[in-house]
């Protein structure tokens, strides 16, 4: 990312907070500024894309801007990380009524009492039968072993089909997958080449489903998210962005 900066700012000595931008290239960075007792400048961006910059009571709007430029493609990439992140929602209840997706589709569920201890879709519920429906604990551990089971098997049949569209990339993958319930992850890829993916994932389309796996199975070529990176990634599945913002439309992490 090149080209010339464009700065504003509302004055050389800003009060604490003040909201100033800079252009890197096209794109505009907004930042926060604040003044406090200390001898170096700091950027900071948080999960939510905001960026706040700490600077020493003595700097100047135009070396706060300069160091933002310089540390623009820095920023791009933390931001994009978090942006990849699942949405953290508010705790389930695990109580009749509620809305769980499996595969794209909403079912509500049902808890009922019963002899078994055991979870169905049926007729459009997610239903869990249970010696103890008032044990929402019990009823947590039965769906996620449900979900763990279904995710396998809808995983292996989706990273089959990924790990064969990636050969074209010259990337070889024999390992399968690992299942393992994140709280801010989708899936990962660990250094010895492990691809590890979140059971609830399995609430999701195919489509992003395969978007994933094909996300993880490019980071054994490409380890960062660097723009080579999402070179390889789009030269595979060019409609990933679209896949990601459905992903994370539609569903997020809530059992852990």
């Amino acid at each position: 990312m090149a080209g010339s900066m464009m700065m504003k700012a509302h004055n050389n000595k800003a009060c604490q907070g003040q909201l100033s931008s800079v252009f890197f290239g096209q794109t505009e960075i907004n930042y926060a500024v604040n003044f406090c007792e200390r001898k170096t400048l700091a950027i900071h961006v948080h999960p939510d894309g905001n960026v706040i910059v700490d600077a020493p009571i003595a700097a100047t709007s135009q070396a706060i801007a300069d160091k933002v430029k310089k540390k623009a493609p820095w920023i791009f990439k933390q931001q994009l990380k978090f942006a990849s992140y699942p949405p953290a929602l508010s705790q389930r209840q695990y109580v009749s009524g509620e809305t769980h997706r499996y595969l794209g589709r909403q079912y509500r569920l049902k808890v009922t009492k019963g002899s078994n201890e055991c979870v169905k879709l049926l007729h459009g519920h997610l239903l869990i039968e249970t010696t103890d429906p008032e044990n929402r604990l019990q009823v947590k551990t039965l769906l996620q072993h449900w979900i763990r089971l279904r995710a396998r098997v809808v995983f292996l049949e989706r990273y089959a089909v990924c790990v064969q569209q990636v050969t074209k990339l010259g990337i070889n993958h024999h390992l399968g997958i690992q299942l393992r319930f994140m709280s801010k992850r989708w899936g990962s890829c660990t250094g010895r080449g492990n691809i590890i993916l979140n059971p609830e994932l399995v609430a999701a389309p195919k489509d992003c489903i395969d978007y994933v796996i094909t996300h993880e199975l490019c980071h054994l070529k490409e380890r960062n998210h660097s723009p080579a990176f999402y070179k390889l990634l789009t030269s595979v599945m060019k409609d990933w962005e679209l896949r990601r913002k459905r992903l994370n439309e539609l569903v997020a992490v809530r059992f852990v």
